[in-house]
């Protein structure tokens, strides 16, 4: 017999989900007060940040993490999500194309991704998830 599982009401969950996150933003943003180059805290704190509805503290260290990782293509991605949640459409269409040109491959979460919502219908990115479904 397993025992009986408390059922919270969901107003209680979400609230307790979003003291989890702003615990979360707080412990990542401390851990970066500390060491300004943590990648692993400031890719948490850009998410807990965006999660919490932050989103221009979201992008500002979504910007960060693109100085110090030129390179990455998940950190692109990201930034590209921030942008457009932030309402720069061509901004996150830009960022969107360095992810894919650095090796970002997945069409399918691309295309699905709710952060992408406000570019999905943009002549753009239309062609960039075809360019990832159908590489020539």
């Amino acid at each position: 017999m397993q025992p009986d599982r408390l059922v919270l009401p969901a107003p209680l969950r979400a609230d307790l989900e979003q003291s989890g996150l702003a615990f979360l933003a707080e412990f990542y943003a401390a851990a970066v007060r500390h060491r300004p180059d943590n990648l692993e805290a400031l890719a948490e704190l850009a998410h807990a940040y965006t999660r919490l509805g932050r989103v221009a503290e979201g992008l500002a260290v979504d910007r960060r993490l693109a100085e110090l990782e030129p390179d990455n293509p998940t950190v692109h991605y990201n930034l590209a999500c921030s942008l457009a949640l932030a309402d720069e459409s061509e901004a996150a269409l830009d960022a969107l194309e360095r992810a894919v040109d650095l090796g970002y491959t997945d069409a399918d979460f691309l295309s699905t991704d709710d952060d992408l919502k406000s570019v999905r219908d943009d002549a753009r990115f239309v062609r960039l998830v075809e360019r990832l479904r159908h590489p020539a």
